[in-house]
Parts: C-alpha cells; structure tokens; sequence
C-alpha cells in the first residue's frame, strides 16, 4: 500500500530497560505474543548487553529461545559491541540492531567506545553477519540532542549516515534519544539522510520526553521516512542518558495513522489491551493516551 507505515515494536526491549520494575521471562514473553496477535510484524524482544548494568536484559538468550515461532514476524536484538553481536547471534537472531552515538560522550557512556570506535566495530560485525545470514540495522543515537554535549551538529548525524550506509545495514535508524527533537529538526536530519544513504531504508525512534513525539512521528513519515518505533503504553528511556522519557506509544501511533488512513496493520483494540496489560506487569499507569481514553468511534 501506497498509504502505509511500519511500526517496529520496542516494548519488550527499549520499552523494559528502563524500568525498574523486573519482569520474567514469561511476562516478557506474554507481550510479545499479545503484541503478535495485535498485528505487530517486527519487533525489539532482547539486549544483548552487559547484565550487571542493564538487568531488565539479563534473560535476553531466554527470551529468544521461548518467542514464538511465525514466519511472518521479524525479531530484533540488540547489541552495543562485536561480543553483543555473537552472543545475539548464538541466540538464533537473524535481525541484529547495532547502536552508534552522535557524541563521543554518549558513546562511552552506553557503549564504552567513542564515535568512531563504534563506526569500526559496525563494519566489522556487518562482516560477520553477511557470512552468518544476519541482517543489521543501524540506530544513531542522540541525533538529536546529547544529554551531555548538548546540541548535536547536523554535519555529524549525516556523517554517521553515510559510514552506517557504507559497512553495509540495510537500515539506519535516527534516534531521539533524550526527546528533545523538534519537528523542524526531524526534517532537516532525515532529509539529508536520505541524499547520503539512498539505498538505505531509514526508520525514526522518538522518546516523548517534552510531548514532541508524535509530532516528530508525523514529520518523519510526511518526509517520506515509512519505518517507525513505538513501545505499547509509551514505556521506556534509556539507563545511560538522564532525564529520557518513555516511547511515543505504540496505540497513539495507531490512532494517529488509522484515522488519517495510513494503514499500520496493527488491531487498536488488541494494542490497547496489550498496553494495559504492559501497565498491570509493571504495576503502574503508563504514559500512552489512547489506552486511557480509547479509540474513536468507541466500540460499543
């Protein structure tokens, strides 16, 4: 379809790393199967990254051998580094997002290695994943504002597109990690991503720390970006950036597209139940909107 958006769920792994509440692996498990029936395609389930400084992602090989086995849906684990990679690769993933930063502070905060450091490590891991019948994609992090820098340089963001485009992902994501992007800023950046890395797919990930999420979402998609995140209940941030928000929510994302009809091949009802589900685990009442006040027209 011409009219149409893909929304990469994130719930299970962007969306629980920053809660303190630990979840088993049978509930992360529930969410991915509750998030499958809803309709999701693709979707964030495990990270293979450091236990002792992220323990919400302790159990990522258990729950990649427990998912659910349907051939039309694509899981993703996430790594930081080439030893995140092999052990996502042991695990059976056959979708591996490697994460790069837009500031060198940010880099070795979350990945212990700067910019370009990690730049290296991606081409050596897309290597290994071409031999091993792996596609990675690429999440710039930070692009649009660093929790420690400051303001991100365009010029830097545009940069890392072009060298994530030339070791070889498919993909390459621009993250708001912090959620300070602007709809303005969202434009400029996906704009000149899209002249350095033409034959890249892009894919936005936005945190709705000061409510500019779903703003940002509807900018990315009228600029022709057709990949988007969301994390069901607006759950999420990041360990090693202060002050980062949760997720634009997945059922806000739904209700905005649906009714502007741009297919998402996602169920709102079932969304909704699921980002309640998510509230219930967690103990706590979420961010997301349309899980509070429902769809419209209402069932019933």
């Amino acid at each position: 379809m011409v009219n149409a958006v893909e929304l990469v769920e994130v719930s299970a792994r962007d969306g629980l790393q920053n809660e303190p509440e630990l979840l088993s692996t049978e509930q992360k498990l529930e969410l991915v199967a509750r998030s499958v029936t809803a309709g999701l395609k693709r979707m964030e389930v495990a990270s293979f990254v450091n236990p002792k400084k992220v323990p919400q992602m302790a159990d990522a090989a258990e729950v990649m051998a427990g998912l659910p086995k349907d051939d039309d849906v694509t899981y993703i684990a996430l790594a930081l580094n080439r030893r995140g990679f092999e052990r996502a690769a042991e695990s059976g993933a056959k979708e591996v997002n490697f994460v790069l930063a837009a500031s060198d502070a940010f880099a070795m905060r979350n990945s212990g290695a700067p910019m370009l450091g990690l730049v290296d490590t991606l081409t050596e891991v897309t290597a290994l994943a071409g031999a091993a019948g792996i596609r990675v994609s690429a999440t710039i992090s930070v692009a649009f504002g660093c929790p420690f820098e400051g303001e991100v340089p365009a010029r830097t963001v545009n940069d890392l597109v072009r060298r994530a485009a030339d070791a070889g992902v498919f993909e390459v994501a621009l993250a708001d990690t912090i959620g300070v992007g602007v709809p303005s800023q969202v434009r400029d950046l996906f704009g000149k991503a899209q002249a350095s890395a033409p034959n890249a797919q892009l894919r936005a990930h936005f945190h709705n720390t000061r409510n500019t999420a779903l703003a940002n979402a509807l900018a990315a998609y009228e600029c022709g970006v057709k990949v988007i995140d969301g994390s069901l209940a607006g759950i999420g941030g990041c360990p090693f950036a202060p002050g980062a928000a949760g997720n634009v929510p997945t059922e806000d994302l739904v209700y905005l597209f649906e009714r502007m009809g741009v297919s998402t091949g996602v169920d709102l009802p079932r969304a909704i139940d699921t980002a309640k589900f998510i509230g219930a685990a967690l103990g706590k009442v979420t961010p997301g909107m349309v899980s509070k006040a429902g769809g419209f027209p209402s069932r019933g």
